[in-house]
């Protein structure tokens, strides 16, 4: 009696119903960062929900669609992005240089931790017609981004804040290249000589 009140409130085995969606909702985005980024496997709900080791009527709790769910990874990694730059940066003390090179570091060392996270977001993201504009909003809002916390770091008197965002444009738009060809072996480097140019090119675009 106690198991069936139990069940029909929502809780099975202790877990909630929003818990469960929860957790099925990340393991889908899990398996979908894994089978976009894998060259050899097509990216389809079918090959996604294998993956997560789900059926697939469990994927329409979540996502509208295939775009949706590789929207919804594009979007996570923006915001890993972000959030690891920021707190790195904040770690690093007062110092404007050390500041920017911690932030750019933490953004590598993410890449290096799990190059997936740039390969889709960055490289495989472009062969997606529906997810072209959003990899754009998201690079648009990270230059928006660098050009606020830049102006406060770097700022020169004088200088425009539309003069500010053409330079986080600039700098975000260069990354991005700049990871793409790193990942995909056209350019050879370390990650420190990555992290050495990209940190020069912040603060020489700010001074």
């Amino acid at each position: 009696m106690i198991g069936l009140v139990a069940v029909q409130s929502g809780v099975y085995r202790g877990v909630s119903a929003a818990d469960r969606v929860a957790d099925r909702r990340t393991r889908l985005l899990a398996a979908a960062l894994a089978v976009w980024a894998d060259p050899d496997t097509r990216t389809t709900m079918t090959a996604v929900c294998a993956a997560a080791g789900l059926s697939e009527r469990y994927f329409y709790e979540s996502f509208a669609g295939l775009d949706a769910l590789l929207e919804a990874v594009m979007d996570g990694i923006a915001a890993e992005i972000e959030e690891t730059s920021r707190a790195a940066a904040e770690k690093a003390g007062d110092d404007p240089a050390a500041r920017v090179r911690a932030a750019v570091r933490a953004f590598v060392e993410l890449l290096l931790d799990d190059p997936r996270k740039g390969r889709v977001a960055i490289v495989e993201s472009v062969a997606v017609p529906k997810l072209r504009q959003r990899r754009t909003e998201l690079l648009r809002y990270l230059a928006h981004q660098s050009a606020i916390e830049s102006r406060e770091l770097l700022g020169a008197p004088g200088r425009s804040t539309n003069e500010d965002e053409i330079a986080g444009l600039l700098f975000i738009g260069g990354m991005a290249e700049l990871v793409t060809a790193w990942l995909d072996g056209s350019v050879e480097a370390s990650a420190e000589e990555i992290v050495a140019a990209a940190s020069r090119a912040l603060v020489g675009l700010y001074r």
